[in-house]
């Protein structure tokens, strides 16, 4: 595996049928590295991908972990089916982030990461209590694995996942720290959040969007191109360095059209080569 640079720009990227081809795409942007992410259904290959990862010469630095039935359509619908938080699938989906944590392990990768879903302000609600114990288990689970752990920030305000995370005490529970995610979802200020939340970041997305529109109670925000947005992806480089992190920089960008896709892909790369210098 290369040795990464400080800030080296990687891609959240999610597993196809074929790993070699899956990490040759990625590798044809000039990346070294990046955080896969696996859907619900996939089936999970470890010799496959450790064999592809070794003779491409490929990091990932998190495996993140997709559930069978999410929707991210408006807030009510992620409430309702994202993460954690819907009691029905608790028991599947921890059982399945065991394994994604095994998988990680078998291939070399120290981080595993996932969206927790909407956790309640309220310590006494139950699905707060269930989430939270929870998120001890797969913590400690992670951790037999040598593993961190790490939450992406977003659904809900910086204090509130701050509390969270005290209340949770594990070492090795961190953030995947997504300063998009805080408005799309209308969360809070990115820069603010960052700055609060320091301590406990262990990687980043970098992504653009802008805040929901006030006449459309329950919608997202729009995501955008890297810099295009309100994030101030400038800013967020800059409180990042302010902050010590020397992690790499991970574009994320999730839409429909392929060739847009890349083309904001390609763009994002160059302007955070010029930010990073």
């Amino acid at each position: 595996m290369p040795v990464l640079r400080d800030m080296e720009i990687g891609l959240m990227f999610w597993a196809g049928p074929d790993p070699v081809a899956t990490i040759q795409n990625v590798k044809a942007l000039g990346l070294r590295c990046g955080q896969l992410g696996i859907p619900g259904d996939y089936i999970l290959d470890a010799a496959a991908w450790k064999a592809a990862l070794d003779a491409e010469g490929f990091t990932i630095v998190t495996v993140f972990a997709g559930y069978n039935g999410e929707s991210y359509a408006d807030i009510p619908t992620v409430q309702r089916t994202v993460g954690w938080i819907p009691a029905p699938t608790r028991a599947e989906r921890e059982k399945r982030t065991y394994e994604i944590s095994d998988f990680a392990a078998a291939i070399g990768v120290a981080s595993i990461a996932l969206h927790v879903g909407f956790v309640p302000e309220d310590k006494s609600d139950a699905d707060y209590i269930a989430v939270r114990d929870m998120v001890r288990r797969v913590a400690d689970y992670a951790a037999n694995n040598g593993q961190s752990f790490a939450l992406e920030s977003g659904q809900e305000p910086a204090p509130v996942l701050l509390n969270f995370f005290e209340d949770v005490s594990r070492p090795n529970l961190r953030i995947n720290f997504d300063p998009a995610n805080l408005i799309l979802y209308g969360s809070g200020e990115p820069i603010e959040a960052l700055g609060l939340l320091a301590k406990h970041v262990v990687t980043v997305h970098c992504k653009d969007g802008n805040w929901p529109p006030k006449d459309q109670p329950g919608a997202l925000g729009t995501e955008m191109a890297l810099g295009q947005g309100s994030v101030g992806i400038d800013k967020f480089i800059a409180k990042l360095k302010e902050i010590g992190y020397r992690g790499p920089l991970t574009i994320e960008r999730e839409i429909e059209d392929q060739k847009q896709k890349l083309e904001d892909i390609k763009m994002a790369i160059g302007l955070l080569e010029r930010l990073r210098a």
